[in-house]
């Protein structure tokens, strides 16, 4: 009895021994027209044994491609589209640039100051007092967020003036949201907490 540790470790495990073997029997065929057929053979059946591949853009396409990668490559036949090549498999993923930004407060992140930035811009009136407003709960929810231990609605009220530099300010009597269980009421998440 020989146990599937001792054979050869399978290239695609989702298609099982069967596939692989189905595959090599294929690359044994010398006849390329009998050769073609095999293939397509073993494409029909691939397909049947993963029925969900069907609703996948292209699936047609990724299944001659893991054909070709189940044979190492060596089937000769004549591939209905053109199959991912090895080196592109391997291929390492080019690096991502990242937006490296100088943020000013970590904790809040930069979209904080591009809000900030525009409510230094605003005229004073009502539409300066809403963003300001809702800067103010946001960043207390973000301070929250990062340190519980620190958050203190004095602090943000200093961060507000430092990044506006003066020009605008928290009013003393302004009355931040509260942020106990982590989110702003009036949002889905704390609505959720408070049915159950």
């Amino acid at each position: 009895m020989t146990y599937n540790t001792q054979r050869e470790k399978l290239i695609l495990p989702e298609y099982g021994r069967i596939i692989q073997e189905m595959v090599d029997l294929c690359l044994e065929i010398e006849d390329r027209e009998e050769r073609q057929q095999c293939a397509e053979s073993i494409i029909a059946v691939m397909a049947t044994m993963n029925p969900n591949v069907h609703q996948q853009p292209d699936y047609e396409h990724k299944l001659w491609d893991q054909l070709a990668i189940l044979s190492g490559y060596r089937l000769e036949i004549d591939y209905p589209f053109e199959v991912v090549k090895a080196e592109d498999i391997n291929a390492r993923p080019k690096p991502l640039k990242y937006p490296m930004q100088r943020i000013r407060y970590r904790h809040y992140g930069h979209f904080t100051e591009e809000f900030m930035r525009k409510l230094k811009e605003l005229p004073e009136g009502s539409e300066r007092e809403e963003l300001l407003s809702m800067m103010a709960n946001y960043m207390k929810r973000s301070l929250y967020n990062w340190n519980r231990d620190a958050m203190d609605e004095r602090k943000v009220a200093a961060d507000v003036e430092s990044y506006t530099e003066g020009i605008a300010s928290v009013p003393e009597n302004f009355h931040y949201a509260s942020v106990a269980n982590g989110h702003l009421p009036g949002s889905n998440a704390s609505k959720k907490k408070r049915k159950r």
